[in-house]
């Protein structure tokens, strides 16, 4: 009977260290994804500002000396990521595909122009910097048009900076949110406990004597939680990396570091205080207090 007794209370006890690791696990996890794209919130907005183009039109006058002098100017900018020559016959080509029909066959001739398309840095993609580039350029006289999307670079530095904003509100809600859950699910566990925390008390062991192990133990499912958290957030990086190549998610690889370690020590940090909080105040119950 003793023995079925025991068995049970082995199970009972492994089912709420189980609970316990994978609270802790969990919301590390979801802790450290939040870190992971705090981290890579900037490439990401620079990534979508990279894509703004500018799109300067050639006469057909304009002489392929000068051309080439422009292109190769655009191409050395300090603003320019890259400048891309488009012959008419080019963008005729790109047309057809995306309408899927030949224009020139209704019009008899091809009314586009040449082009220079410039990708710019994420850092000039303000409607300031576009300004002073497109006043710039569009003093040469072979020049014809320059064209952007003005509107779509507002909305976007808008849209950038409140995105920025609610995932630092977010990811300081979750942080307290951990912290919260983790300690709800310590608590429960040392709970369980009172009583022979109590009994450890009146036997004559100290205080310190009597958390230690439960400290331990605390830290040790931490631990446990943290490396399955870390784990978890490696195997959405990896996935992340190799899906979107272009965003680069492995390059900043001293803040992921610090984030992983972050994440590591954050979990021994919640469970050490959370035990020690939860041991001290059944320490301090009287024991008429431990039933309510």
């Amino acid at each position: 009977m003793a023995s079925s007794f025991d068995n049970y209370q082995k199970r009972k006890l492994i089912s709420s260290y189980i609970s316990v690791v994978i609270s802790i696990a969990l919301v590390l996890f979801i802790l450290g994804c939040l870190g992971l794209l705090v981290i890579n919130s900037k490439k990401v907005a620079d990534h979508f500002r990279e894509q703004v183009v500018i799109t300067i039109y050639l006469n057909d006058t304009a002489k392929d000396v000068e051309v080439k002098q422009l292109e190769k100017s655009l191409i050395m900018a300090d603003y320019s990521k890259k400048a891309v020559y488009v012959s008419k016959e080019e963008a005729a080509e790109l047309m057809k595909a995306d309408t899927g029909e030949d224009f020139m066959d209704f019009l008899g001739y091809n009314p586009l122009k040449n082009s220079i398309d410039v990708y710019l840095k994420a850092e000039f993609v303000t409607t300031e910097k576009l300004t002073e580039i497109s006043e710039s350029i569009s003093d040469k006289s072979f020049v014809e048009e320059i064209r952007y999307d003005n509107d779509l670079v507002e909305l976007m530095n808008d849209n950038v900076k409140k995105i920025s904003l609610w995932v630092l509100i977010i990811s300081g809600l979750f942080t307290l949110i951990a912290v919260l859950l983790i300690n709800s699910s310590i608590r429960l566990a040392v709970y369980s406990k009172r009583f022979i925390i109590k009994t450890m008390q009146m036997v004559g062991a100290t205080k310190r004597f009597i958390r230690r192990p439960f400290v331990w133990q605390s830290v040790k499912l931490g631990i446990i939680g943290a490396v399955i958290a870390l784990i978890g957030m490696a195997v959405i990086l990896y996935y992340l990396d190799i899906t979107f190549l272009e965003l680069r998610l492995l390059e900043n690889t001293l803040l992921i570091a610090a984030l992983f370690v972050g994440i590591f020590l954050l979990g021994i940090l919640i469970t050490w205080l959370s035990t020690f909080i939860a041991t001290q105040r059944f320490l301090n119950l009287k024991t008429d207090q431990l039933y309510y």
